[in-house]
C-alpha cells in the first residue's frame, strides 16, 4: 500500500518480494545503521530474518490502517529502496507501553544517504499526521548521530535537549515539531 508520495519518492509498505527482503537484510544487518537503533539490538545475522521482520512490522501496525508504521522509501528513479521512514507512538520508559507522543524517524542504507530522501519522506508522513490533528511530533536520536540530527533540523524540528521519557529510559537527543497553524 502506498502511504505517501512526493515528486521523487513513494513511501509504501515493505513487501515480501525478493528485492525488498534483500534490501531489508542489507540495511538492518549493517552495524553502521544498527548502532544508532537501540545500540545495535535487532542486528540481523541471517537473510531469513528479513521476512520475519517485515511480517512483524505489518502485524504490529496493521490495526492502525496505514496511519502509523515503518515503511519503505522508494525513489522513483532507482531500482531499490533507499531505506525506511517511520511514524508511530513512542514506547514509554518501560520500552513497551505506547505513549501519546508520536515519533518520526528514518533508517537509510549508507548508499542512499546524502540525497535528501530521509528529509523528503519524513516531511511527507509528517504532513499526513498533522492533517489528522496531531499537535506535536518528536524525533529521538542517539547522541553522536549527527546525520539524523541534521535531518531533524532540516525538517524544522527544534532541539529540546536530552530526554529519557521513552525507549526504556535511554538518554536521547530530542527534537520536536508542532503542527503548523
Amino acid at each position: 500500500m502506498m502511504i505517501a508520495s512526493t515528486e521523487r519518492l513513494v513511501v509504501r509498505d515493505w513487501t515480501e518480494s525478493p528485492d525488498d527482503l534483500a534490501r531489508v537484510y542489507d540495511i538492518y544487518s549493517r552495524e553502521e545503521v544498527m548502532r544508532w537503533l537501540g545500540g545495535g539490538a535487532g542486528l540481523m545475522t541471517d537473510p531469513a530474518q528479513a521476512r520475519d521482520r517485515v511480517r512483524l512490522w505489518r502485524e504490529r501496525w496493521a490495526p492502525y490502517a496505514g496511519r502509523w508504521g515503518l515503511w519503505a522509501i522508494a525513489p522513483r528513479d532507482a531500482d531499490r529502496v533507499a531505506g525506511s521512514v517511520l511514524l508511530k507512538p513512542l514506547p514509554g520508559r518501560d520500552g513497551v507501553t505506547l505513549t501519546d507522543d508520536v515519533e518520526v524517524g528514518w533508517h537509510l542504507h549508507p548508499d542512499a544517504q546524502g540525497h535528501g530522501y530521509a528529509t523528503e519522506a519524513a516531511r511527507a508522513v509528517l504532513e499526513r499526521e498533522f492533517a489528522t490533528g496531531t499537535p506535536r511530533v518528536y524525533a529521538v536520536v542517539m547522541a553522536g548521530n549527527e546525520p539524523s540530527m541534521a535531518v531533524a533540523r532540516r525538517l524544522g524540528m527544534t532541539h529540546v535537549g536530552v530526554r529519557s521519557d521513552w525507549y526504556g529510559g535511554a538518554d536521547l537527543e530530542t527534537f520536536v515539531l508542532d503542527r503548523p497553524m
